[in-house]
């Protein structure tokens, strides 16, 4: 059974960075492949990246390429959201998620563990 806890969100204007971290306990990390979701209001969950168990594949939804980075510290069984020039329809809660195929994951359906979210709100 895996934990996971994120943190690093905030308020924040339209234009600055955030790095979001969720932190793994109970398990082996470098086991799961990881991802990062989002949900605003009234919309459905997203993938926005996911990261292989060693960090050498990743993926990003075309809506957040070249804004977004994922990477993970398996030493520190942790896995990061840089998130750069955010915008106020960044705004929501991220969630970060572990799948116990370690390999990338395109769906929910795919990741076994979820943390409780962290939000984030962009202001113009």
């Amino acid at each position: 059974q895996v934990q996971l806890a994120e943190s690093g969100g905030g308020l924040v204007q339209a234009g600055e960075s955030l790095r979001l971290s969720c932190a793994a306990s109970g398990g082996i990390f470098s086991k799961y492949g990881m991802g990062w979701f989002r949900q605003a209001p009234g919309k459905e969950r997203e993938l926005l990246a996911a990261i292989s168990w060693s960090g050498g594949s990743t993926y990003y939804a075309d809506s957040v390429k070249g804004r977004f980075t994922i990477s993970r510290d398996n030493a520190r069984n942790t896995v990061y959201l840089q998130i750069n020039s955010l915008k106020p329809e960044d705004t929501a809660v991220y969630y970060c998620a572990a799948g116990l195929d370690s390999t990338l994951g395109y769906t929910t359906y795919e990741y076994d563990y979820w943390g409780q979210g962290t939000q984030v709100t962009v202001s113009s």
